[in-house]
């Protein structure tokens, strides 16, 4: 009884002191959001002059992070919402909307009337009634010395069918914030975590909110149970047997005046109903077995066809008091909540370089597990270094582990041909974190992304499309643009032009942090 009195009464203490610290960034956080408010006020007035749909055939889109990247659910469609992009000196702000036709291989951009203002570090949850729906909610839009951040808590819907964006206000909502995690729960949006951020203050969540797509109600859930701590840029996904499944994010706490400390975390719960009792939830913390991923930030999600979760890239920090860097990777992962298992993604090449495999292991569905199917006999994974020289006529290196030829976590039999033979290594999208992904057809579509190269960050528009059926190899569709990898050094100047798009940025440290936990 003792012990069970202290907990409960250290968890409500834990509650008070996260409310005062809420109040303390909300209030401080306030004025910084009143001059943003003119900011954004402005680039609506210019999105208000627009109104026709007008449907333009174009190039791929230019770099950027923090959008949304969404399978429509009804076309051979994919929906690319928002974001930013850092050159060194600004960061602009989007919120355009472009569609890439599968088939086709073609990209149009969309302009829509009155569409939700700029905004990036959002998240986008489609839906399939109504011929199709794309809800939008939070994020955050950066100040023109990229130095505040104003948090949206707007609620946006795309009815696709009719192409019409529509505000949703309903009261009772999660408080503004970016770098939360959404998904589509039966007729319920299920919302979790994020981060609000002011000049001096920051503050995590790890409070659930649903919002009921019938109704268009918002209820803060309050799950039975320890649940994660706060956090943002975690894995949330539906489980096949109707749970949600949370992995790892990230969060970072002050050690001392002006000195943070972040954390990947690499902890894993189960948000489950309660059998009988509707709006009624429990946390449950879950150990899988298998090939784990190593603690990351910056990764991505998508759900396969089967069910299973798929984690691709992100970065392991070596994270010291006045420095942060990086090691970025392009690994797959994917967990199978029936088996409550991690399996590590393994390729198997081309289909050519396959000739037989002794003894017909039959393999996993999404890759296999390394831990049970790698050995001392499989290939070691090869180093490919290329250069690209942008347009400023920087030289970046490029660094890529890639699998060997052939090799799919088993040693090659005899009958095999050897990587000297099959051709040269498979082709990988390079090491990311932040990429964004969409999966349609039994395919996997990864869009952009970042890394570092020295001060310098690298925003990628590349696409590249995976078979999850065949994991055979990735193929490119938009190759990365070395014209299009500007970089500005930094300059002393703080000037602002409200004729810009979006921020100047005094250096690059706000964008870094922001790819960790966005």
């Amino acid at each position: 009884m003792g012990k069970k009195g202290k907990k409960e009464k250290k968890g409500r203490g834990a509650e008070k002191t996260a409310a005062k610290m809420e109040k303390k960034v909300s209030k401080r956080s306030r004025k910084e959001e009143e001059d943003l408010e003119a900011l954004i006020a402005h680039f609506q007035t210019l999105d208000a002059t627009k109104t026709q749909i007008v449907e333009t055939p174009c190039p791929p889109p230019s770099p950027r992070l923090h959008a949304s990247f969404s399978a429509h659910p009804e076309k051979d469609e994919l929906i690319l919402f928002g974001g930013e992009y850092f050159n060194g000196q600004k960061t602009f702000m989007y919120n355009e909307l472009y569609i890439y036709n599968i088939r086709k291989d073609s990209w149009t951009k969309m302009e829509i009337p009155n569409p939700p203002p700029r905004r990036c570090a959002h998240q986008a949850v489609v839906v399939p009634q109504g011929g199709g729906q794309l809800w939008i909610f939070g994020g955050e839009f950066a100040s023109p010395d990229g130095e505040q951040f104003y948090h949206y808590k707007d609620l946006w819907v795309l009815h696709l069918a009719t192409k019409t964006w529509e505000q949703v206000r309903s009261t009772g909502g999660p408080s503004g914030r970016s770098g939360h995690r959404m998904v589509a729960w039966k007729r319920q949006l299920i919302l979790f975590g994020g981060f609000h951020e002011s000049t001096r203050d920051y503050i995590y969540y790890n409070d659930v909110y649903a919002f009921n797509l019938d109704t268009f109600v918002w209820s803060r859930l309050a799950p039975l149970g320890a649940g994660p701590t706060p956090r943002s840029g975690c894995q949330m996904s539906v489980t096949p047997q109707g749970s949600i499944v949370i992995y790892g994010g990230y969060s970072k706490q002050r050690v001392k005046k002006d000195v943070d400390r972040g954390t990947q975390h690499s902890d894993m719960f189960l948000l489950q109903p309660e059998d009988g009792r509707e709006g009624r939830w429990a946390w449950t913390r879950i150990n899988p077995a298998g090939a784990k991923p190593t603690p990351r930030s910056g990764f991505s999600v998508a759900v396969t066809p089967n069910h299973q979760t798929l984690l691709f890239g992100g970065v392991c920090d070596e994270e010291e008091e006045e420095s942060l860097e990086g090691d970025f990777l392009n690994d797959l992962h994917f967990y199978d909540a029936t088996r409550n298992r991690w399996f590590a993604g393994q390729l198997k090449g081309p289909k050519s370089d396959k000739k037989k495999q002794r003894r017909g292991k039959k393999a996993e569905p999404e890759g296999a597990d390394k831990q049970e199917r790698g050995g001392a006999g499989a290939q070691e994974p090869l180093e490919v270094v290329r250069e690209v020289v942008t347009e400023d006529g920087t030289v970046v290196t490029i660094k890529q582990m890639v699998a060997a030829p052939g090799s799919a976590g088993q040693p090659l039999s005899d009958e095999e041909d050897s990587p000297d033979e099959a051709g040269g290594p498979v082709v990988e999208p390079s090491p990311r974190s932040n990429a964004m992904l969409a999966v349609k057809h039994g395919r996997l579509y990864l869009y952009g992304g970042m890394f570092e190269a020295g001060d310098r960050q690298v925003t990628l528009s590349d696409l590249y499309c995976l078979d999850l059926h065949k994991m055979q190899e990735w193929t490119v569709l938009v190759e990365m643009d070395p014209g299009a990898q500007e970089w500005l050094e930094e300059t002393g100047s703080g000037e602002s032009s409200e004729e810009g798009e979006g921020a100047e940025d005094s250096g690059g440290e706000a964008g870094d942090v922001l790819s960790r936990q966005a």
